[in-house]
């Protein structure tokens, strides 16, 4: 018979908004948590910065500020890293791999810049690295692509990861707020940071795409190789014009498999975000306020979609506590988990390669041959029009274009060059257009 073991210790670093969650629900759901694991878990240490601080139920004699000793401690076996950034906490999981402990994370930015060396060391140290939490907050979506897709061939990962920019955009598109006023709500309401740059600026999504795209791909891909464009230059004349389009802006993640011309393997990958629009028949199109929705497209499982709660404390902690009930499991039946794996090394395309779609809207002269004139333009780069439409007249004639698929630096170059034509007063708005394939 096999003895009964002790409590599994588990050692915290951060205990903010997120990792006083995390504290809640380990006492909290102490019984069901043992009975999940076969075994209790216990808080051996809780690594804070500034230990003066009151942290309602939290035992002030569970904090320290020395993280180092707390991640090397004999007593420790599984260390939760919920600091953020990229040091100490990089040092702080090395060091806790090392001295044969599992890491559960949910540091996206760490992850996204610098994943490949900490994935490396769970491997030579037969260490777990689970980091669920780091994408979308609760919703399951890191194991379904690293243990139950395993077997499949994802083609298209699409979607909305930030609940910031979801928020805004939503409220511009349903109650026409401006652009400021739609952030200032969200600060109000605790959807957005005082200081808001990595949400609206694309940061915080693109750290996700490359932890999606690495993840379905099964190749490196790093934050600085994802192209990023943020929701600051989205105004309200945006939001209007999709609607006339039966659309609505997003801001949204996209990772695909670019195939090669024989259609084996795969040419390579394109990772990339930026504000576009989707028609509103689209199902990311009615994903609300600070939710977030991923579509997963696989060659033998179709179409899958998971929706939920983006962020925030409680959502985050949930990811969190399950992923220490898998890596726990994991300790006490002697079996490490699965091991990340970049065996494609499918290079990641420039933005100019990938094929996607534009809406252009212009303001133009009101003469005979503006229209000739710019299609000109288009016809000059290869790219078809795929629909185009005349608003106003006389001073205020404008063209609306939509076009076919074409290589981003082709369309690029057909903007830049509407922008020097006599004819043509302003290129108003370029959005580009997702969702209608």
């Amino acid at each position: 018979m096999k003895p009964e073991r002790g409590p599994l210790r588990v050692a915290l670093l951060g205990c903010g908004v997120v990792g006083s969650e995390v504290v809640r629900l380990l006492n909290e759901q102490a019984d069901d948590l043992a009975a999940r694991v076969g075994t209790p878990l216990e808080l051996a240490g809780i690594a804070v910065r500034r230990p003066e601080r009151v942290r309602a139920g939290v035992d002030p004699r569970l904090v320290t500020t020395d993280a180092q000793a707390l991640v090397t401690r004999d007593d420790v076996d599984i260390v939760v890293e919920v600091i953020g950034g990229i040091e100490p906490a990089r040092t702080l999981m090395l060091e806790a791999m090392k001295s044969g402990k599992s890491v559960v994370t949910a540091n996206k930015a760490l992850l996204a810049e610098d994943g490949a060396t900490l994935f490396a060391a769970a491997r030579e140290y037969g260490a777990d690295l689970y980091y669920e939490a780091s994408v979308a907050g609760a919703i399951p979506l890191l194991r379904p692509l690293r243990e139950s897709l395993v077997g499949d061939h994802v083609h298209r990962v699409l979607g909305i990861v930030n609940g910031t920019t979801n928020y805004i955009l939503d409220q511009m598109d349903s109650a026409g707020a401006g652009f400021n006023e739609a952030l200032e709500e969200a600060q109000a309401l605790g959807y957005a940071e005082a200081d808001p740059t990595a949400d609206v600026e694309g940061f915080d999504a693109a750290a996700k795409a490359a932890i999606l795209a690495q993840l379905a791909f099964h190749t490196p891909v790093t934050a600085a190789d994802v192209h990023r464009e943020g929701i600051t230059e989205v105004s309200a004349a945006d939001v209007a014009d999709a609607k006339g389009m039966d659309c609505v802006v997003k801001l949204l993640a996209i990772c695909e498999r670019v195939p090669s011309l024989d259609g084996r393997n795969g040419r390579g990958v394109s990772v990339r975000v930026y504000p576009a629009m989707i028609p509103r028949t689209h199902p990311l199109a009615s994903v609300r306020e600070a939710y977030n929705a991923v579509f997963v497209e696989a060659e033998s499982a179709g179409s899958l979609m998971f929706y939920g709660a983006g962020a925030g404390g409680a959502p985050t902690a949930s990811a969190v506590l399950g992923d220490l009930v898998a890596v726990a499991r994991n300790v006490v039946g002697g079996t490490p988990g699965p091991v990340e794996v970049t065996y494609a090394k499918l290079p990641v395309l420039p933005m100019g390669e990938t094929v996607t779609r534009y809406y252009i809207h212009l303001d133009v002269t009101d003469e005979a041959g503006v229209l000739a004139t710019v299609a000109e333009e288009f016809a000059r780069h290869e790219v078809s029009i795929q629909a185009v439409r005349q608003v106003g007249l006389g001073e205020e004639a404008q063209l609306v274009v939509v076009t076919h698929r074409a290589p981003d630096a082709a369309l690029s170059a057909v903007v830049e060059g509407l922008r020097g034509l006599d004819s043509v007063r302003e290129v108003a708005s370029v959005m580009r257009v997702e969702g209608e394939e």
